[in-house]
């Protein structure tokens, strides 16, 4: 399905400094997405998209990932109310990573779990890991 929505991936010039949008789906056919808050900057969550999902996120302006567990498409707050709305989507230098900037609507939380950010735990750095290994909460 990629190929019929996006631009062949091209050589490495190309694909790094060139202004054709190719991006790189991995043999299952997804890429990561990177998400943050338009207004912050504060990282919301990660996610997988298929093909179809980058399109309609890219056609709608609402965040569409697609769930390695449920395996499908999924459009982010559709039980909740938590749309992700899409200010501005990035790909990285090699064009297989995404970035998008979204104001999260609802009551604001992009966390299935009910927390702002997926990222509401701290691992602590500049200790040898074990599994006594606590986590701090933000």
């Amino acid at each position: 399905m990629s190929a019929d929505l996006f631009a062949p991936r091209g050589s490495a010039d190309d694909i790094e400094r060139g202004l054709d949008f190719q991006p790189k789906f991995d043999a299952d056919g997804l890429i990561p997405a990177i998400v943050t808050d338009a207004a912050s900057g504060e990282v919301l969550m990660f996610a997988w998209m298929d093909a179809e999902a980058l399109a309609l996120t890219l056609a709608q302006g609402v965040a569409h990932f697609y769930s390695r567990s449920r395996r499908k498409l999924w459009r982010k707050g559709e039980e909740s109310g938590n749309l992700l709305r899409i200010s501005q989507a990035r790909i990285d230098c090699d064009q297989d990573v995404l970035w998008l900037k979204a104001t999260v609507e609802g009551s604001g939380v992009a966390c299935h779990t009910g927390s702002r950010s997926c990222f509401y735990r701290t691992v602590p750095v500049g200790t040898r890991p074990s599994p006594q290994t606590r986590l701090t909460r933000d």
